[in-house]
């Protein structure tokens, strides 16, 4: 072959690149938010005795901390979703669009557990934002290649692309529910809130976090170090939609604390609380179904749950009013108990 020409398979492979980003870059947009922090009162000011020799000192004036992140267009009529950690506390919130237009934003939603939230835009009459297209829900498999959206460093729009590293990420103390895409796909800083897309451009997980070593980043801050974590695209439209509707999500829950430290098959329901209280909530869904402290939980559904965190994001991909049927072992015999999920009060 000659210098610079790719075989067919690279061709192929690169145009694929170039679609999907051609397709989902119109629906990526620049969150930029501003918020108001109070200066520190110089100690000394509250000191009669410096007082007295220098006088009163004027009180220092407010300061505006700025932030910077990445968010999908998510519905036509200007929903946006991001990361909560990029929005929250902010007092200002301003989108641009990939074409250069700039709004002012809102905060319609946020789930804190998730780490995701919900802003709108305000559009002139008959004016349509570009939507993103959701996978369908299962089609991700180790290996796939992946692009990733969003705005490093503040940098501007920028494409990445890698592979699925690894599929269900627990345990990385990021999130209260965690469930996570693992990347290759260089995230940094400003990423958050942007999407990662598959090759026919559709959103398979929102960018939320990434492992860093400190002063990896030509800036000086911590950068991509080849591992990025994203929120998968199920768990991102069940969310969404909840944020839009009613301002908030609703988790449904069985009603039980876990035994973390269980290493044993299943998943062991406590057998008591520190404070004294029952480890299966009163009246809550797995009280009303006869579940005991010290019940082991081995199936969900007829699917096997080997650890707490494989349960709760299979509760979590339900909906409150949905029936479900736990088998659940106690004295060494397996017994299916029926429930219905009810919602969250934390």
């Amino acid at each position: 072959a000659t210098a610079g020409s790719g075989s067919p398979e690279d061709e192929h492979k690169a145009a694929g690149y170039r679609m999907a980003a051609k397709l989902a870059l119109p629906s990526v947009v620049h969150i930029f938010t501003s918020q108001e922090v109070k200066a520190q009162r110089n100690p000394f000011l509250n000191d009669p005795f410096f007082r007295h020799f220098f006088g009163d000192r004027p009180e220092a004036q407010p300061q505006r901390r700025q932030g910077l992140g990445s968010g999908v267009i998510v519905s036509a009529d200007g929903y946006i979703l991001t990361n909560n950690n990029v929005v929250e506390a902010a007092d200002e919130i301003e989108v641009a669009t990939q074409d250069g237009r700039k709004y002012k934003a809102r905060v319609v939603g946020a789930d804190p557990d998730s780490d995701l939230a919900v802003v709108r835009v305000n559009l002139e009459k008959d004016a349509k934002l570009p939507a993103v297209v959701f996978a369908p829900a299962g089609s991700l498999r180790v290996g796939d290649v992946v692009l990733a959206i969003g705005n490093p460093f503040g940098v501007g729009q920028t494409v990445t692309h890698g592979i699925v590293s690894a599929l269900g990420r627990t345990h990385l103390g990021i999130n209260t529910f965690e469930d996570f895409i693992q990347t290759d796909a260089a995230i940094n800083p400003g990423n958050s809130g942007g999407p990662l897309l598959n090759m026919a451009g559709e959103v398979i997980g929102v960018n939320s976090a990434i492992a860093t070593a400190p002063g990896t980043g030509s800036t000086g801050q911590a950068g991509s170090i080849g591992v990025g974590f994203a929120i998968p695209s199920a768990q991102v439209k069940k969310t969404v939609e909840q944020l839009i509707t009613k301002g908030k999500a609703v988790h449904p829950v069985i009603g039980v604390y876990l035994d973390q430290e269980y290493e044993g098959e299943g998943v062991k329901v406590r057998d008591s609380l520190p404070n004294g209280q029952d480890p299966v909530t009163a009246n809550g869904p797995a009280a009303k179904a006869g579940l005991k402290a010290g019940d082991i939980i081995v199936a969900l559904n007829g699917k096997p749950v080997t650890n707490p965190d494989a349960l709760v994001v299979g509760i979590r991909a339900l909906d409150v009013g949905d029936k479900v049927t736990l088998t659940v072992r106690r004295g060494g015999k397996d017994e299916d108990v029926t429930m219905v999920l009810e919602a969250s009060t934390d």
